[in-house]
């Protein structure tokens, strides 16, 4: 009789056991689940290699919406300020780790004004629709068109080689070409707007891969200062 109560016991005490690990073990997946996805590293192969030169330019980056607005917003709450401001801290940190002086502003940045530096890019990534492509744009009443037509082709070169998006040319704006920021920066700096991809159909590369996005940035805004 009391064998069979201590019996008992063991196997109650042994399914108790059971149950706590099988509750830990399902907390744990619980927990790991709820984690958003973590960008992709960006690896030893994409390290900038250091320009001769290039040590104390400053670079002004906006990250698009900043301080201002959410920009486009995806039906599942996906917010264009969030990737282009994850995008441009990357870009800055890029830039900084071979001396260039970097400034991240906001969209509506009181420093903008007059704001004077080697190269000037504003962030920002399109709509949520099913498309693919990136875009890339100067002032259409640029001071120093050559200049900027530079800037915009060595983004365009490396930002397609680093990223694999297609150009979408077709799709560019006023809303680009006579950006607010081009008004008020001083007329010497070269600057240039990127819609980086679509929301909808490259969230995958712009969310998933930010550190590659960026560095196809950094990697075009090093070509246009190299050859200053």
């Amino acid at each position: 009789m009391r064998k069979a109560a201590l019996q008992r016991l063991e196997r109650i005490a042994l399914i108790t056991l059971l149950l706590a690990l099988g509750g830990s073990l399902l907390l744990a997946w619980a927990r790991s689940a709820r984690q958003e996805p973590v960008s992709q590293a960006a690896g030893p192969e994409l390290a900038l290699q250091p320009v001769p030169g290039l040590e104390g330019r400053r670079v002004g980056l906006v990250a698009g919406h900043s301080g201002f607005d959410s920009g486009a917003v995806c039906p599942d709450g996906l917010r264009e300020v969030d990737v282009n401001y994850a995008v441009a801290v990357r870009v800055a940190e890029y830039l900084r780790q071979i001396g260039v002086q970097v400034d991240v502003l906001t969209e509506f940045d009181e420093r903008l004004e007059g704001y004077r530096a080697d190269a000037f890019l504003s962030i920002h990534a399109d709509s949520c629709i099913d498309a693919s492509g990136f875009k890339i744009a100067r002032s259409e009443s640029s001071p120093i068109p050559k200049v900027e037509d530079r800037l915009v082709e060595c983004l365009y070169q490396a930002y397609s080689v680093t990223t694999g998006l297609p150009r979408h040319d077709g799709s560019i704006t006023h809303d680009m070409t006579k950006y607010h920021a081009f008004r008020v920066i001083s007329p010497e700096t070269p600057a240039a707007i990127i819609e980086m991809g679509f929301l909808g159909g490259d969230r995958q590369v712009l969310v998933g891969e930010r550190d590659r996005v960026a560095f196809g940035l950094a990697e075009g805004i090093v070509c246009f200062l190299a050859g200053l």
